[in-house]
């Protein structure tokens, strides 16, 4: 009796641990800045790659350069994931051992690294890539053909990791100065990625195209994108000196592209006005027809939202206004400003990409269509707000937090401006904040200082409520005579927001906390109306 307690002790002791045990050792490789990245600082890439769309096969190389932070000989972390297979590791013309932990390669350097000093390192690598099964959620390459029967493939890798298909640093901290991408594809097909088109060599069978990046650039930012794509672009004259803006499309799609990316030039416009200026004038801007729905590619914007207006033609808020502009090019345009100019470190705070750049579908809708319909647009998006878990997620294990981070994140900084209470004041932090964060990676905690220091309010409780809980603050009040009384619940301890209402179209506010309050009111209290743009809940309590 006492072996069988003992033995389904020791099995529920085992499950349990199991079962708790949420990562795993390749989630800490892939998500925490490892000793073998930490003391070599990323300066630039050449990716040399051949792309065979009809055998589904690349092969190539990635030059390194990198700064050395530290003295001593070092193991140096290569990531690639399988299928795909490293062939050899290079320095000054030396073979080099590797050991490999999964998709987290380490590179035994022989050469003495000198603090200050650059060094390269080239990794040659093969194989067939990982297939996207549903890009871009689901990463990888996408082999279609267009409906001519050609080739029509594309890469996305975001959260999976850029090393799905080309072998790099892959961790978010870290972002190479400048980069090289030489892509060579069939004679008949054309390569776009990042940056601007240097040369072309034709090659007989094929075309080799040469793109700098002349820009920091994150990793799952850097792109591929092969088919039989037209070209036609234009200039804009933007806060920098004139911006090119450039097209690529499917050959049977330029005319609808004409018509539909009309709508770019106005998106300029507005995110220039409220986010500064575009942040890569350098590099110009794409946008690039995509087999999937779309991606953030720094200065190579992919497109695949079929030439429709809203979100393959639905309006996420139900309230018209997402009928009145092209979802995926508003979207992932904005996200040239939060995600690439401003980008996250860890996955963790991926709430910085999504959350902003979903507002920025609202600020776009205030520019051309006014402040009324932008707060019914995101007043709107609530709707699709789950509190299934906090926004933020898990740190160092490659762990992003809920999909709210997309209409609760942008109601939360909806909920800000509303605050600030003052238009132009807000709208020069958000310019500040893409200056003063300018091509830089950065952590919640920065950006939630930042935002409390311009503002003037200190808002930790405020993120700490909408970033790291699933609750929605509940103001309860209470109706006597003239006399409101109010209070928060369902918030973390130290809440406090003060919150406008209005009673026959006169606005007043109070300033709740967790403890009750009272304030007279003049007017009639039962004709009271809580701000709708205030991201709360209310509830009359007798």
């Amino acid at each position: 009796m006492k072996k069988t307690i003992l033995f389904i002790a020791v099995f529920v002791f085992i499950c349990s641990n199991i079962f708790a045990q949420e990562f795993t050792m390749q989630d800490t490789l892939r998500g925490s800045i490892t000793p073998e990245r930490a003391w070599w600082d990323l300066n630039y890439y050449h990716l040399d790659l051949e792309v065979n769309p009809d055998e589904k096969f690349i092969a190539g190389s990635n030059t390194i350069r990198y700064k050395v932070l530290e003295n001593k000989k070092k193991l140096l972390q290569v990531d690639l994931q399988p299928p795909l297979k490293i062939e050899k590791v290079t320095q000054d013309g030396k073979v080099l051992k590797i050991t490999s932990k999964g998709n987290a390669h380490f590179v035994h350097l022989k050469k003495k690294q000198v603090k200050g000093e650059f060094n390269e390192v080239i990794v040659h690598y093969s194989g067939k890539p990982k297939e996207a099964v549903r890009a871009p959620w689901d990463g990888g390459f996408s082999w279609k053909k267009d409906e001519n029967g050609k080739h029509f493939v594309a890469t996305s890798c975001q959260g999976l990791g850029a090393s799905v298909w080309w072998p790099n640093k892959d961790h978010m901290y870290d972002e190479v100065d400048s980069m090289l991408m030489s892509v060579t594809v069939p004679k008949d097909l054309m390569d776009v990625s990042n940056g601007r088109l240097r040369g072309v060599d034709d090659n007989g069978s094929t075309k080799t195209y040469h793109w700098f990046v002349d820009s920091p650039i994150n990793n799952y930012g850097v792109n591929v994108n092969i088919g039989d794509y037209v070209h036609f672009g234009e200039k804009f004259k933007g806060e920098k000196g004139i911006l090119d803006m450039d097209y690529y499309v499917l050959r049977d799609n330029l005319q609808k592209a004409k018509k539909q990316f009309k709508q770019s030039p106005m998106m300029m416009q507005a995110f220039e006005h409220w986010f500064g200026p575009y942040p890569f004038y350098e590099d110009s801007f794409k946008l690039v027809e995509v087999p999937y729905l779309g991606m953030e590619h720094q200065s190579s914007v992919t497109y695949g939202n079929k030439y429709n207006n809203g979100y393959l033609g639905r309006d996420l808020s139900g309230s018209g206004w997402g009928l009145e502009f092209d979802y995926i090019l508003i979207h992932e345009a904005g996200h040239e400003w939060f995600a690439n100019n401003i980008t996250y470190k860890d996955i963790a705070d991926m709430w910085i990409h999504e959350s902003f750049t979903t507002y920025s579908e609202n600020i776009y809708v205030d520019y051309h269509f006014g402040k009324k319909a932008a707060e019914e647009y995101v007043i709107g998006i609530r709707k699709n707000i789950k509190n299934d878990k906090p926004i933020v997620g898990k740190y160092d294990v490659n762990s992003r937090g809920s999909g709210d981070m997309y209409p609760k994140g942008a109601n939360m900084i909806h909920n800000i401006r509303q605050l600030v209470n003052d238009d132009e004041k807000w709208r020069q932090l958000l310019r500040d904040m893409n200056k003063d964060f300018y091509h830089q990676t950065v952590t919640t905690e920065q950006i939630e200082n930042y935002v409390s220091e311009k503002s003037g309010m200190d808002l930790s409780k405020f993120f700490d409520q909408y970033l790291r809980t699933n609750k929605v603050p509940l103001l309860e009040y209470k109706i006597d005579g003239n006399t409101l009384n109010y209070k928060y619940t369902n918030v973390v301890d130290g809440f406090k927001m003060p919150v406008r209402f209005s009673i026959n179209g006169e606005f007043e506010w109070i300033n709740p906390t967790t403890e009750w309050s009272s304030q007279e009111i003049k007017g009639d209290l039962s004709k009271m109306l809580i701000d709708p743009n205030f991201y709360i809940e209310s509830k009359l309590v007798n």
